[in-house]
């Protein structure tokens, strides 16, 4: 029976009460204004006439908001005339420390706030000043004027007061829910006490939080995160928006990624604590590791940097694995120093004797001894790294697409955690929120400057062995300037003899099946470029698969587009090596630069000054003692 009279009175319900229903729900879904004290009381047309609604204090010191069921507004001007009438309460204008009035000195010596105002006025003024605030909010349709042409009058409520007193306000202008001339605010007659006084500052501070609140909803949506998702809130979830509200560094961060507390996933995909995947910015959480508030926040942290220091695409060839354990060494050194949180006692690498190196640093240090870091137990679990591989849970590799984040948008996720990061810097340093170690800021700072490309890095290569040619006069042939001044002999400057073979260098490449002509021809024509701009006339070349083809002295001009790629056999690139640094007419001194995709022997001998260029993504089998260029297509 219940059910039925329920909805039968659903039936009856008229337009405008539905229109006030639905205005009343975009309240309670509004992360600002849900959160503001307010007791609505229906009313009819008879108690109200035709006023929409009516901001009253009572003597009960309730905040009672009268609406009026029988004004035909739409559900968006109702939730204009709501918040209206909620801000009345949040922005203390019952408060008599607000009242425009004057300090009086009593004779012993104490100074009392007396009151003395015209309340239509004050009202009125409250008004405006409300219209402003929704207007800049861009919340609902305001039932009258807008107020956005009362700026002159002044920017705070006693300011607009005082232009209203000392002039005659503008008869179209009218920003209440009462009816036009008459007060939506009752209770301004009758003298505050220090307990309504008490009670409505309370009501401002619980405005701040409500404000503080609605901002961080804000922040998330624009981060990508449906708002309704995270109704639900979980400790995880807490400790992200800590971060959001409080801790500036990696509040933006923590805004564009999502965490997720999923026991099944994290069972299936072996995460025995938490991992991050950058490109889908999601952040998975292990429900069942049990963690404290505090090491929820120190985790979260953990992840947030390995995202934002773009760890993922700074392997550059690297052991996964092994480039992992380094960054959490160095992440979990600056977290400690921040004392962000507290550090769980699983999955945390942590030593002090790392301190102040870079995870470069650490990762040439511990593949020294790989047996021993090769199966340390990161906050994944044992012998895996936390930081997901592009395209972890569907093989794609690319971006899921959410938000303004997507490959199709205006900002990739690389550009997102670069840009969150460095604004979190800024932003902290200003506010002085707390010291931050060198190196992380270091760290940061590097990110906004562009990457290098190789070929530049190359050039910079053939500039530390090939000094730039200085010109000599020579009187052989006079200057063009000679036929000005006749009786002066002008010598003219040419450039200096290249004594043959001695500006030279030698290119091994690596022709294997493995290679593709695009990478090839891209890495010969930079090095033939390079050649041409800094006057090395030849270039020895071998080509080699699994036998060295002796190319030898090739011109810059013919390296480019006239070299004939033998080979396309195995990879064994030592026979090549041999060739150059036993040859009698290759220099002692020439530099070898190795052009090849990383699928070679384990282990390569180069006796003399050498570089190798290897495509992007790749590595070698062996630790490096050259210098390495990771290139790509151009």
């Amino acid at each position: 029976m219940a059910k039925k009279d329920a909805k039968k009175a659903i039936k009856k319900r008229k337009p405008n009460e539905e229109a006030l229903c639905a205005g009343m729900e975009i309240i309670r879904q509004s992360p600002l204004f849900s959160r503001l004290n307010g007791c609505y009381c229906i009313k009819s047309g008879n108690e109200l006439g035709k006023t929409a609604a009516i901001a009253r204090v009572d003597d009960r010191l309730n905040e009672n908001i009268w609406l009026n069921s029988d004004v035909a507004l739409t559900p968006n001007e109702w939730a204009y005339v709501i918040a209206h009438c909620l801000l009345h309460f949040a922005f203390g204008h019952f408060d008599k420390d607000h009242l425009p009035g004057y300090d009086k000195v009593s004779e012993d010596g104490k100074t009392e706030h007396v009151t003395k105002f015209e309340p239509e006025v004050w009202n009125h003024a409250c008004d405006i000043f409300i219209a402003r605030f929704l207007s800049d909010i861009k919340f609902g349709k305001p039932v009258y004027s807008d107020a956005e042409d009362t700026g002159y009058m002044g920017k705070n409520e006693l300011q607009i007061y005082e232009y209203l007193m000392q002039n005659d306000a503008p008869g179209n202008i009218y920003c209440g829910t009462s009816m036009p001339g008459m007060m939506d605010m009752k209770g301004l007659d009758k003298p505050l006490t220090y307990e309504k006084m008490h009670y409505h500052r309370r009501a401002t501070e619980t405005f701040a939080h409500a404000l503080a609140y609605s901002v961080s909803a804000a922040v998330s949506r624009a981060g990508g995160h449906d708002y309704n998702r995270r109704s639900r809130v979980t400790r995880a979830r807490e400790a992200a928006d800590w971060f959001i509200n409080h801790y500036p560094l990696l509040g933006g961060l923590a805004a564009g990624f999502e965490v997720i507390e999923n026991h099944k996933l994290c069972e299936e995909e072996h995460i025995a604590v938490a991992a991050v995947n950058a490109r889908d910015r999601e952040i998975y959480v292990n429900p069942a590791a049990g963690l404290s508030q505090e090491e929820l926040k120190f985790v979260l942290a953990h992840e947030y940097l390995h995202a934002g220091l773009q760890h993922s695409e700074r392997c550059q060839g690297r052991d996964r694995y092994l480039w992992n354990v380094a960054c959490d060494f160095v992440i979990n050194g600056w977290l400690s120093e921040l004392k962000i949180g507290e550090m769980p006692g699983d999955g945390m690498l942590y030593d002090p004797e790392f301190k102040d190196w870079s995870a470069e640093e650490i990762y040439d240090y511990i593949v020294q001894d790989i047996r021993k870091y090769r199966k340390l137990n990161t906050l994944r679990g044992y012998g895996m790294g936390d930081v997901l591989e592009p395209g972890f849970g569907d093989g794609s590799g690319t971006d899921s697409g959410k938000g303004f984040l997507s490959s199709r948008g205006s900002m990739s996720v690389d550009d997102f955690c670069r840009s969150a990061l460095q604004q979190g810097l800024e932003y902290h340093i200003v506010t002085g929120r707390g010291v931050i170690p060198a190196g992380l800021v270091q760290e940061i700072r590097a990110l906004s400057m562009p990457p290098i490309p190789w070929d530049v890095e190359l050039g910079k290569w053939f500039d530390m062995h090939f000094k730039p040619l200085e010109a000599r006069r020579t009187y052989a042939r006079p200057s063009r300037r000679q036929g000005s001044t006749p009786d002066i002999a002008r010598p003219r400057y040419i450039p200096a003899d290249i004594p043959e073979y001695s500006r030279t260098f030698g290119v091994v490449v690596d022709t294997s099946g493995s290679m593709s002509v695009e990478l090839i021809g891209c890495s010969l024509g930079a090095i033939a470029s390079y050649s041409a701009a800094k006057e090395v006339p030849y270039a020895r070349v071998v080509f080699c698969d699994a036998e060295a083809y002796d190319a030898g002295y090739i011109s810059p001009e013919d390296i480019a587009g006239r070299v004939e790629v033998k080979g396309r056999g195995g990879t064994v690139l030592q026979p090549a090596v041999n060739l150059l640094q036993e040859a009698k007419d290759f220099p002692k001194d020439a530099p070898i630069l190795i052009i090849t995709d990383g699928m070679i022997e384990n282990d390569l001998r180069v006796k003399r000054e050498h570089a190798y260029l290897i495509p992007k993504g790749r590595s070698l089998p062996f630790r490096e003692k050259g210098k390495v260029f990771y290139f790509g297509e151009r």
